[in-house]
């Protein structure tokens, strides 16, 4: 299987990268493309492809690049199904597949697939089930959507692997066989509206992470997610769950706790991450870690200790009583919402980013203990409207670098200074990673080593 063919790779990325890779030392005829020029992509994996003697087009998606002779096209999870080669393939009876589902197709039969997804959540959730695994002592690899292909382990996987990997709603829209042993679905809530067209679709795509499964197979929901039970009434798979408002046959917190089938697991306040959606990646993972025979203290040492993605309400220091927080991954409404019903701390937030129209009036029922808010970026006009309009004091500037000294000279011991901006970073910065690797710099950079890792 996908040896001696001819595979259009559409889209560079790492996905691209990675399959143009193995595909090729497969010894398949391999052509990359994708619409980028190449002086925007990363020279030395351009180099190392053209080493091994994948051909490559940039700049343009050529209208005869595409034709009959052609065996598969391998997608990256990013281009539209409209993409004029993904139509032009269906007519043509090409199968199109994305990195995920090929690589699905070549894993050993005895490796265990852990899949998640998710609206929110399932990075944190990923990570968190991975570290406990790891911890466990079990041979583990952390795949998918969180920056590391499935294709990439494929040469190095042993009988008995554990396989933990994030997959986005994107790799979900071009799946076939694609069957996780235990998947995970954290909630859904509308997002990326503009890639599927409607939340309905969205919903649909991303239950194809269990369309698969088989009676063989677990699949662990959250119970409180209304759209995610209606979505999943049908399928095939053991269905367990996990509750963080209500004591259900699953796991669960009460009484700031949590609870494995009425076994205790650990406190609350054993948990390092903040928040109550933390507490339902917690849950999740416990479950994920029971069905693997995984002990309480192991579970619990993790959860204890895990500080959380990077990017994502992410613990940078506490300096002079002030604790900084890394939340760049919120680019939208929701997020910070999330964000900042995490603290109940007198809180100053940095807000805005691209103009995307972003209805900031939301997030005014979560700023009862936002004492100020810095406005940056294209949008930062709409946030001084945003904070003059709810009585909080607003102080805008283009860049972070010129806002983050206000920040501070705003705040006061036992305050939060929080980046969670609701909006993309496109307007200044090539990725958001970006911008959040700017404001821990700043952090770090008030002089001293007071609880940096606190």
């Amino acid at each position: 299987m996908f040896e001696h063919k001819k595979i259009l790779v559409l889209g560079f990325a790492r996905s691209g990268y990675e399959a143009a890779k193995f595909l090729k030392e497969r010894d398949n005829t391999v052509i990359l493309n994708d619409f980028a020029t190449e002086d925007k992509l990363d020279a030395s994996k351009i180099a190392e492809l053209r080493s091994l003697g994948v051909e490559m087009i940039f700049g343009t998606h050529p209208d005869d690049l595409l034709d009959a002779s052609f065996d598969y096209v391998i997608k990256n999870p990013g281009i539209r199904n409209d993409h004029k080669y993904v139509l032009k393939a269906q007519t043509l009876s090409i199968p199109v597949l994305n990195e995920v589902e090929m690589a699905f197709q070549l894993l050993p039969k005895d490796v265990t697939l852990i899949g998640i997804t998710g609206s929110n959540g399932k990075t944190t959730t990923t990570s968190l089930i991975y570290e406990i695994i790891k911890a466990s002592g079990k041979r583990v690899h952390l795949a998918g959507n969180i920056g590391y292909p499935l294709c990439g382990f494929l040469k190095d996987l042993q009988s008995g692997d554990i396989i933990v990997m994030e997959v986005s709603c994107q790799q979900l829209a071009n799946v076939d066989q694609f069957r996780p042993r235990i998947a995970v679905i954290t909630n859904f809530s509308p997002a990326h509206i503009d890639f599927f067209g409607d939340y309905e679709t969205y919903m649909k795509v991303k239950t194809r992470l269990v369309q698969n499964q088989t009676k063989e197979d677990i699949a662990i929901l959250n119970i409180e997610n209304e759209d995610l039970l209606n979505h999943t009434k049908t399928i095939a798979s053991q269905t367990k769950y996990f509750s963080s408002k209500n004591e259900i046959n699953g796991c669960y917190y009460k009484d700031d706790s949590i609870y494995y089938y009425g076994e205790f697991v650990l406190k609350r306040d054993q948990l390092f991450l903040k928040g109550d959606h933390n507490v339902e990646n917690a849950l999740a993972s416990i479950m994920v870690a029971k069905e693997l025979g995984i002990s309480n203290e192991v579970i619990a040492s993790v959860l204890s200790s895990f500080k959380g993605v990077e990017h994502r309400l992410e613990f940078v220091r506490t300096y002079q009583g002030r604790s900084f927080y890394n939340d760049t991954e919120a680019t939208n409404i929701k997020c910070t919402q999330i964000a900042l019903s995490s603290f109940q701390e007198p809180t100053i937030l940095f807000l805005g980013g691209l103009e995307r129209g972003q209805n900031f009036d939301d997030l005014a029922p979560f700023c009862t203990h936002v004492k100020a808010i810095l406005g940056i970026g294209a949008c930062r006009e709409r946030v001084l409207a945003f904070g003059q309009k709810n009585h909080i004091p607003t102080y805008i500037y283009e860049f972070l670098k010129d806002a983050f000294p206000k920040a501070y000279e705003l705040s006061s011991e036992g305050d939060i200074i929080l980046l969670s901006p609701a909006s993309a970073s496109w307007d200044q910065y090539k990725e958001c990673e970006v911008r959040g690797a700017e404001f821990k710099r700043y952090a770090m950079e008030l002089g001293g080593e007071e609880n940096e890792n606190s």
